[in-house]
Parts: C-alpha cells; sequence; structure tokens
C-alpha cells in the first residue's frame, strides 16, 4: 500500500511517516502544493493524508485535482481544530474522513486502515460469503436474510476478519486495529475473545456458519467461500 502525506509541518511528518513506515506501508511526503500535485499526477496512492493550509496552494484545490483525474486513492484531510468549513468543503469534494490538529498518531493509523478497507471493497454495494451478507456502508449484515444485531465494535471486527479472508491475524493487530490507543491495555485481549464469541453465537442463532477460526497461540482466521 502506497500513501502520500501532504503536510508541512515537518516534525509532524516526520512522525507520520515514521508511524506509516514501521506499519509496512511505502510513504512519500510532499511538503508543498506543488510538489504535491507533481506527485499525484505522476504517481498512484492508496491514501493522501492532505493539510488544508500547504505553501504554495491549498489542499481542497489538491483533492479537486485528484477527483479530476478521476484517482481512486482515499483521501483524509488535516485540518486545524477551528475550520469547520475547510472540513466540510473537503468531505463534499470527496474526500474519505478528517482529522483535527493535534491528534494521536494512533487514531490516524486507524482512520487510514478503515479508509483503505472501505476502498478494498470499492463498488461492492454488498459482501457475500457463504450464507453471511454484509452492507458495510449501513453496518448491517446479515444470515440467509436474517439481519443479526451486532454492536459497532463487532462489526467493525467482523468486516476486519472478512476483508482479511483466509489470512491469520494475530491478537496483537486485531486488537491494535479496532481498540487504537486502548490496544495495549492488559484487559484487551478479554475484550477481543468476548467480540470473538458473541459474533460467533449471533451468527449461529441465525443459522449460519462458524466462519471465524481461532489459532491457536496466534489470533484468528475467517474462512468462508
Amino acid at each position: 500500500m502506497k500513501i502520500l502525506v501532504v503536510e508541512d509541518e515537518p516534525d509532524l511528518a516526520q512522525s507520520i511517516v515514521n508511524l506509516l513506515s514501521r506499519e509496512g506501508y511505502t510513504v512519500e511526503w510532499s511538503n508543498n502544493y506543488n510538489e504535491a500535485v507533481r506527485r499525484v499526477e505522476q504517481s498512484v496512492y492508496d491514501c493522501l493524508l492532505v493539510d488544508i493550509s500547504l505553501p504554495g496552494g491549498n489542499g481542497l484545490k489538491l483533492i479537486s485535482l485528484v477527483k479530476e483525474i478521476k484517482s481512486d486513492s482515499g483521501i483524509i484531510i488535516i485540518t486545524a481544530r477551528n475550520s469547520l468549513n475547510d472540513r466540510l468543503e473537503g468531505l463534499d469534494l470527496g474526500a474519505d474522513d478528517y482529522l483535527s490538529k493535534p491528534f494521536h498518531l494512533a487514531e490516524l493509523n486507524s482512520r487510514i486502515k478503515a479508509v483503505l478497507r472501505r476502498r478494498k471493497f470499492s463498488g461492492l454495494k454488498e459482501i457475500q460469503l457463504d450464507n453471511l451478507r454484509i452492507i458495510p456502508d449501513n453496518f448491517q449484515v446479515f444470515v440467509n436474510n436474517d439481519v443479526i444485531d451486532l454492536t459497532r465494535k463487532e462489526f467493525d471486527l467482523l468486516l476486519f476478519l472478512v476483508s482479511n479472508k483466509n489470512r491469520v491475524l494475530t491478537k496483537e493487530s486485531i486488537a491494535e486495529h479496532i481498540w487504537g490507543d486502548y490496544a495495549d491495555v492488559s484487559y484487551t485481549y478479554d475484550f477481543l475473545y468476548s467480540h470473538i464469541k458473541n459474533i460467533r453465537k449471533k451468527i449461529l442463532e441465525k443459522g449460519g456458519n462458524d466462519c471465524i477460526q481461532s489459532v491457536y497461540g496466534i489470533g484468528y482466521k475467517f474462512t468462508a467461500d
């Protein structure tokens, strides 16, 4: 996955680049508008992090350009806390999400993963696996057309497993993705086990298949056709 960071504050930009590099992303950084334009015209990115106030131009104009070239890159706006109008305009232009400064890097990481997850299912209004049907935009899950009442955390957890179908996910990676800053809390894994147990129970009660496998000592894997 390739990410472009468009941010003119060097300390913040370097912190973001370091975080995303550790997460395994390919990261590039532009500290001004013109360089960012050159990069988006020459390369394809999975996600852009765009500050609104930039030397040489405006982040909103960059978002418009990205949409004009029909890029399907995810876009997260980075704004000052009091710039509501910029956030709304950016979302209207097609940005996926926004963060107000200052923010926690763990939250940014979770937002990026959410945008990339939605991008992975781009064009699919529904995800069908066995007798399980998921509508991501509406946060709905069905088994044989019967709706399952999941909490938001349970839904996020199930979608994360589904988006990594047939891959073994460690408990650490799941907890960090779902709980962000709270992933290091000692009882997080108990919450994870409880959520997995509840999801399984709710699916089985509706006649669904048990697609969530426990991988002893490691984590979990979602298996379905």
